[in-house]
């Protein structure tokens, strides 16, 4: 399989999204938690695959991504991991793995890094976590910001609504986007934000900005499951369907179903 639209083969680094921001070229991000799947969206194409925390919904089926563990997270990435050949690939530390001192942040993500293999962490918050966000560079592991919703906190908001609307929680987050761009990370996610306060975040910072849900950016990360429709009824405003793999898979199932009923499958070229 040969990926789309790909001019360099090598290995994507932190610092060769930087310098794709720098060069005018948009970043590609996709969620992959398994394998097969991270294998596939590789050799598509895609400059990062980050593994998402969103695994919680996605994988396990439930309502937040707060359940999710370390060790959850670890096994995930390591099946990632084994994949991928080119993208960057990106592991979210889960909810309470980064909030309770920087050194137990800096003790979690060492062992995130030993155990899956991944490239880089993403962390969500501003301000709020910047102690751990520095303790983890300062032990020689790149981190990715996230602001905007941060579904961690979907208790704190009790919506998931566009943030950032009001002109304080604005000004906020552009503070803290500064603020994450000086601890020294690689790039930051925005998501569900007005198009307009991403497009000045965008401007003012030098690393790059991966939208979901906030218009146009540096980059944009979607849930793979998602724009490949096989998450049946889900269809938020940002989300574009780019297949309905779940139709197809129901079609394929349906049919075995009634091969093996009928008695057609197996047929005697299937048997040994």
């Amino acid at each position: 399989m040969a990926g789309y639209l790909v001019e360099d083969a090598r290995k994507v680094t932190t610092h060769r999204l930087i310098e794709m921001k720098q060069q005018g070229k948009k970043i590609a991000m996709l969620t992959a938690y398994d394998y097969t799947m991270a294998r596939i969206i590789d050799a598509a194409g895609v400059d990062s695959i980050l593994i998402g925390d969103s695994a919680s919904n996605v994988m396990a089926g439930n309502f937040t991504t707060l359940p999710m563990t370390v060790d959850q997270m670890i096994y995930h990435a390591k099946s990632v991991v084994k994949a991928v050949k080119r993208a960057l690939v990106v592991c979210d530390m889960p909810f309470g793995s980064y909030q309770v001192s920087a050194t137990e942040a800096v003790t979690n993500a060492i062992r995130i890094m030993k155990e899956s293999h991944c490239d880089a962490l993403k962390l969500e918050g501003g301000e709020e976590i910047i102690d751990a966000v520095k303790a983890i560079l300062n032990a020689g592991i790149p981190v990715c910001g996230h602001l905007g919703l941060t579904p961690q906190s979907i208790n704190k908001f009790g919506t998931y609504a566009v943030r950032a609307k009001e002109e304080a929680e604005a000004e906020k987050l552009v503070r803290d986007a500064h603020l994450l761009q000086d601890a020294g990370c690689f790039a930051i996610v925005l998501e569900k934000i007005p198009a307009s306060l991403c497009k000045r975040v965008c401007e003012e910072l030098y690393i790059p900005v991966i939208g979901i849900g906030a218009g146009a950016s540096d980059g944009q990360v979607l849930v793979g499951q998602d724009m490949l429709g096989l998450n049946d009824g889900f269809k938020p405003k940002f989300l574009r369907h780019y297949a309905n793999l779940a139709e197809v898979v129901i079609d394929a199932v349906g049919q075995y179903v009634t091969d093996v009923k009928s008695g057609d499958f197996p047929n005697e070229n299937e048997c040994y």
